[in-house]
C-alpha cells in the first residue's frame, strides 16, 4: 500500500529564501530511490509559517530502505560537512540532506534550512499517511 510522508517545518519569513533554496539543490536526492514516487515542497500562502514537504512511497518498506541507503546517509554527511564548514560544529549539526524526514525520522536536514549558521526551520514534525484512495485527471 502507497505511503505519504509529509514533514511539517516551522519557517519564519526571514529564512523562507534560503529554505527554498536548499530543497532546490536537492534534486536527485530521492528520486532514483527504488519506490519513490512523489515530492513536493509546499510554500505556505497565509496563516502559517509552516511549508509542508510531501513525499509519496509505494510502501512503508521504500520508505524505509530508503532510510537505511547509501543514499540516505550521503546526504547526513553532506549537511554535516556544510554545517561545518559554516561554521557549526559536527555534533549538532543535521542528519539528513534536502529530503524532508526530520526530527521524528532522524534528524533535520539541509533541506530544513541547515547552513548560514544554522536551520531555517525552528521546528520539524513528521505525519505519516496510508493512501486509501487515489484520483487523477480523466484521460480524454
Amino acid at each position: 500500500m502507497a505511503v505519504v510522508k509529509i514533514n511539517v517545518l516551522t519557517v519564519g519569513p526571514e529564512m523562507r529564501e534560503e529554505l527554498e533554496r536548499r530543497f532546490a539543490g536537492r534534486a536527485g536526492m530521492v528520486e532514483s530511490s527504488d519506490g519513490f514516487e512523489w515530492f513536493e515542497l509546499l510554500r505556505p500562502v497565509e496563516g502559517t509559517d509552516r511549508y509542508l514537504v510531501y513525499t509519496r512511497w509505494r510502501s512503508e518498506e521504500d520508505f524505509q530502505r530508503w532510510q537505511s541507503s547509501r543514499a540516505f546517509q550521503a546526504g547526513h554527511a553532506q549537511a554535516a560537512a556544510e554545517h561545518a564548514t559554516k561554521g557549526g560544529d559536527t555534533e549538532s549539526a543535521p542528519l539528513t540532506a534536502g529530503h524532508g524526514h526530520g526530527q521524528a525520522q532522524g534528524g533535520q536536514g539541509q533541506g530544513h534550512g541547515h547552513g548560514h549558521g544554522g536551520p531555517a526551520a525552528t521546528a520539524s514534525e513528521l505525519w505519516s499517511f496510508e493512501v486509501v484512495e487515489s484520483v487523477g485527471p480523466k484521460q480524454a
